[in-house]
């Protein structure tokens, strides 16, 4: 179910491009593109590079520019001005682990498909108003795990879930048997001690079984 890569991506081609996305935290840049290119030959290209240390932005750069079969996207999206200094940086998508209204307008502004994190039924509701379909559930085992998602697949069906949180390469598979998981999300396609090691060929390894996952 790959997408073409070219021009404005929607959320739900993020979603549907493999039946993982990546959750990657880089603390060298050196290491950015060397897995960038690891994922994508083993069939991976949205890679969700979190903001969570000071190096994300310049991996983000790095991968936009010198890896042109990846989709950047920037992950832990908390404000507007995460999203401004993610699009800068090359990103395409934004994920968030939770919702405001600010950050969608901002993902709006810059031309990032953002797919917002909920929990809970209201927040669903919520982020529904703002014309989202296409959601992260997370953290999706500790807020109740593929049952809470067979019981949202009534009221809310016409949303798709991207599980994030505790997702493993051994419970992927029981979420992304349900109709309303679009992919998960997930940490294991990049392990922090293959990263460590520069082991490129594990990650692409682990993103060719991810790839190959059934949904």
């Amino acid at each position: 179910m790959a997408v073409n890569l070219s021009g404005h991506l929607t959320a739900l081609q993020v979603m549907q491009d493999a039946p993982v996305i990546p959750v990657i935290v880089l603390n060298d840049v050196a290491h950015a593109v060397p897995m960038a290119r690891a994922l994508v030959a083993g069939g991976i290209r949205m890679l969700e590079v979190t903001l969570r240390t000071p190096q994300a932005l310049a991996c983000m750069e790095a991968i936009a520019k010198e890896v042109p079969g990846a989709v950047v996207g920037a992950g832990t999206v908390r404000c507007a001005a995460d999203a401004a200094a993610a699009a800068k940086a090359g990103a395409r998508f934004a994920v968030s682990p939770g919702y405001t209204k600010t950050v969608g307008q901002a993902c709006r502004d810059y031309g990032l498909s953002l797919l917002p994190g909920v929990a809970t039924g209201s927040e669903i509701m919520m982020v529904q108003e703002d014309g989202y379909t296409e959601l992260k559930f997370f953290p999706a085992m500790q807020a109740g795990g593929s049952a809470m998602l067979k019981a949202w697949g009534g009221p809310f069906f016409d949303v798709k879930f991207c599980p994030t949180g505790g997702v493993t390469q051994q419970n992927a598979r029981d979420f992304l048997s349900l109709p309303n998981v679009a992919c998960v999300g997930g940490s294991w396609l990049v392990p922090a001690d293959a990263l460590a090691q520069g082991d490129w060929a594990r990650i692409e390894q682990l993103a060719r079984e991810a790839s190959q996952l059934p949904r």
